[in-house]
């Protein structure tokens, strides 16, 4: 149960600092110590921007990453690298990243690099010699997600061949990070999420649970129910209805559901959540430019204190922010900080 009532956290990503973006077109010309250098000073700006915010929980901003899943495919053997997309042109979507040919069996004898992550993480953090006390939570994708980008063939006959191929991987990665000390990851399925309505959804719960099975109780195991945000666009219908009741059995301890930029349809899914597990809700839509105040956040806790006691009450943004200009992405947390704090003080919780 969650121990900090009306607790304020995020996702996961967090936009790049324009200068790694110039930075990241420009590798070739770096050395291993600049990209090294440049690596820490990213996370340092994503980390300053979540302290500055007053967040209860912080991650690393995914800034080493390519995109939120397709930077591990270059820890895993047995795959060759898709090196162009399929389509150039017309409106972004997914179909403009490709899919990597498997050429042999899935390995990862390097780990998914989740570890290196949270270990420049933490480091950066103590480093800092912040008087803030937050939770440094990991995040990574589940094995049904990292499928999505591989290619069936001679050695895995279909998705699910592939699934399970990395689910041992990433559960691995996971045993990993809690001997790294990692006391929060959340494992991110949104395949899972935006393809419920056509799949059974107890062959999903079987998945997940597999692969949290051997640091669930060891870690604090959270996950987040996403529709797509790749270019602020979904992919899935944006309906909860049918992952629920079936996805009540997943073994974590915080299911987050994505509420600001659906207006809070399906609300009265929540108390249903929270029976089992904490529950974070989105109060902040990351797909529009429009600045909560911190009296709309405010209004949305209540409305969620109407369904959920505040101890089994989490706030983030809808979503991971990496699609989300830095300049608005820093307002939104600290609105949404701000508005919590508000209710906080209403109902006698320290702040």
């Amino acid at each position: 149960m969650n121990s900090c009532p009306l607790r304020t956290s995020v996702i996961g990503s967090y936009p790049f600092p324009g200068w790694l973006e110039f930075a990241t077109q420009q590798l070739d010309r770096f050395g291993s110590a600049d990209r090294a250098e440049a690596q820490d000073d990213a996370v340092i700006t994503a980390l300053h921007d979540q302290l500055a915010a007053g967040l209860d929980v912080v991650t690393d901003g995914e800034q080493t990453r390519f995109d939120f899943n397709l930077s591990f495919y270059g820890y895993i053997a047995g795959i060759e690298l898709e090196s162009s997309s399929p389509r150039h042109f017309g409106p972004p979507a997914h179909d403009q990243r490709g899919k990597h040919q498997v050429t042999g069996e899935l390995l990862a004898p390097r780990g998914l690099g989740a570890v290196e992550e949270f270990k420049r993480l933490s480091r950066l953090f103590h480093a800092g010699k912040s008087a803030a006390t937050v939770t440094l939570k990991a995040s990574m994708p589940g094995p049904y997600t990292l499928s999505g980008r591989l290619l069936p063939g001679a050695h895995y006959a279909d998705r699910w061949a592939l699934t399970e191929a990395l689910l041992p991987l990433v559960r691995q990665e996971l045993e990993d990070l809690v001997a790294a000390g990692c006391s929060e990851i959340s494992v991110d399925e949104p395949s899972m999420s935006c393809y419920a309505h056509r799949e059974d959804p107890r062959r999903f719960v079987d998945i997940f649970n597999r692969t949290v099975e051997s640091v669930a109780g060891r870690t604090r195991v959270c996950t987040h129910l996403c529709f797509g945000n790749y270019k602020a666009r979904a992919v899935g219908p944006r309906r909860l209805a049918p992952m629920f009741p079936a996805f009540l059995d997943f073994k974590c301890d915080e299911m987050h559901v994505e509420m600001a930029s659906r207006e809070f349809a399906e609300l009265e899914l929540i108390p249903q959540i929270a029976r089992r597990m904490d529950v974070a809700v989105g109060i902040v839509d990351v797909k529009s430019y429009y600045i909560e105040t911190p009296q709309d956040i405010a209004d949305r806790v209540r409305l969620c204190l109407q369904h959920v006691p505040a101890e089994r009450l989490v706030f983030a943004p809808d979503c991971g922010l990496s699609q989300t200009a830095r300049w608005a992405a820093k307002q939104k947390l600290a609105r949404m900080v701000e508005g919590v704090q508000l209710v906080k003080k209403e109902l006698g919780l320290p702040v």
